[in-house]
């Protein structure tokens, strides 16, 4: 899936603030601030965002911003699953493969350590106990549902199956 695609559907937010803009406004952030660089958060999902062609765009996509002055930081966090998500978290060694490829390109990368989830308190589960009577959770689910569906479309007519 080009990444253009796959970044709308797990990040709406993009199709009004592409991803370019927001780099571009990164760069220009850091050229005024006093940091050595810009720590970027990477959720591991399992067969959305975890393979290796993904690490080598987001190198592509790094270095591209890198030549304009950015410098930066991934860190990597496996994503903590819950029922109503449909989606799982990256295996370890899928998530190491791909923290293999930023380092190799010089890309300072950490995986954060899950804590918490084996009690469903990791972040974001607290929540999942809580009785809702909004219904929030049947369209959320509604919603992921029709995103995954919509990138196996993608990746579908991508691959001319």
């Amino acid at each position: 899936m080009r990444p253009r695609t796959l970044r709308d559907n797990l990040v709406p937010l993009n199709k009004k603030y592409p991803i370019a803009e927001l780099l571009e406004a990164c760069t220009r952030y850091q050229a005024a601030a006093p940091a050595d660089f810009i720590t970027f958060e990477y959720c591991m999902l399992d067969g959305v965002n975890d393979q290796p062609e993904h690490a080598r765009q987001l190198v592509s996509l790094m270095h591209t911003h890198a030549a304009q002055g950015l410098s930066c930081k991934f860190n990597l966090i496996p994503f903590n699953p819950f029922p109503a998500s449909g989606l799982k978290r990256s295996d370890m060694p899928q998530v190491a493969l791909f923290m293999k490829i930023l380092l190799d390109a010089g890309i300072v990368t950490t995986v954060r350590k899950t804590r918490g989830d084996d009690i469903d308190a990791a972040c974001g589960q607290l929540a999942g106990d809580v009785r809702d009577r909004t219904g929030v959770d049947q369209r959320m689910a509604a919603q992921r549902q029709g995103m995954l569906a919509g990138i196996k479309v993608v990746v579908a007519k991508e691959i001319d199956v």
